[in-house]
């Protein structure tokens, strides 16, 4: 297999074809025409393409290329970055980025992207334009709540931002109810079976359901749970016993907040999680360590519920590792 790696940008997007004497680069424009002309380039049985994560500058080259049956993985960022450091790289180009991309598939051989269905892309993207929203409206009210104070305010300004709240709310809760409408059509037994689990609520479903692909994207509930950046990291050295490390925080920061509140209403009416938080308290763990494995059994249960059309029964404990 031949590695091909891409360096995207907003216009443009750099890719490190394998060579004789390393690599060679070529750049093509980040437009549909730009896309075809690269993949005319390439063979199904013979390259696997790797790109980081960038949003949505990079899905119209990721959608293409899967369209056309070429093998393409999606990075981590952080994942390129750490490799550049452990070779030793000074020099930042967009070229050289290409090239780092390529060694890095030619060294990890990370797995193939499996491309979401339809249904989630969009209420992915309903989710992140709920969330920007969500931001402004924040930031709209503590603007109104800082000029309010003021003994000399613009009224005019005041009426503007409030017109400006009024319209925020009433898009944030229509594109709430179009995600729950999309959400409940596509995932209706998924979403049944988890907000059974006490504890998990519709918002924390839809969010495992997003990230998971409706549970097709992890092969256990270990994976799903670095995924999310709520497992401990461990750390040996020579003959020093193993010991466990800071909590992983490099995962999805939205998911592990959900999860973090969740984990507080399930110490109240789920039986296995109060158990676990006891158990751990007891033992002298701090509440959030203790709280971050309760967080840890809600994916555990959701996992094993939403995988093996089983029915939740509180108490129940997941098999599934």
């Amino acid at each position: 297999m031949v590695y091909i790696g891409i360096d995207i940008s907003k216009s443009s997007f750099v890719a490190a074809y394998p060579s004789m004497n390393g690599y060679r680069t070529k750049t093509y424009p980040n437009t549909a025409a730009g896309v075809r002309k690269f993949i005319v380039t390439l063979s199904v049985a013979e390259h696997h393409c790797i790109m980081e994560s960038t949003g949505n500058y990079g899905f119209l080259l990721l959608y293409l290329l899967h369209q056309s049956g070429i093998a393409v993985s999606l990075v981590n960022p952080k994942q390129i970055k750490h490799f550049a450091r452990m070779m030793m790289t000074v020099t930042k180009t967009d070229e050289k980025d290409a090239c780092m991309i390529a060694m890095y598939g030619e060294k990890m051989n990370p797995p193939i992207y499996k491309m979401p269905s339809q249904a989630i892309l969009l209420l992915k993207q309903k989710k992140t334009v709920i969330r920007q929203l969500r931001k402004q409206l924040v930031a709209s009210k503590n603007l109104r709540g800082s000029l309010i104070v003021l003994p000399y305010r613009d009224k005019a300004c005041v009426r503007t931002l409030d017109k400006t709240i009024d319209f925020l709310t009433k898009q944030i809760e229509q594109l709430e109810a179009e995600l729950a409408d999309i959400a409940s059509s596509e995932f209706d037994k998924q979403l049944k079976a988890l907000t059974f689990i006490k504890g998990i609520g519709i918002t924390l479903a839809t969010a495992l359901i997003l990230t998971t692909g409706g549970f097709t994207y992890f092969d256990n509930a270990k994976q799903l749970s670095r995924f999310i950046g709520i497992c401990p990291t461990y750390q040996q050295s020579g003959t020093s016993v193993n010991i466990k490390g800071h909590i992983n925080r490099n995962g999805d920061e939205n998911l592990h907040s959900l999860l973090y509140v969740a984990s507080w209403s399930a110490l109240r009416s789920n039986a296995v999680c109060r158990e676990c938080y006891l158990r751990l308290k007891t033992n002298g763990k701090p509440s959030k360590v203790a709280l971050i494995a309760v967080a840890n059994k809600l994916v555990r249960q959701a996992f094993a519920i939403a995988t093996t059309d089983s029915t939740y029964i509180d108490g129940f404990v997941s098999t599934k590792k």
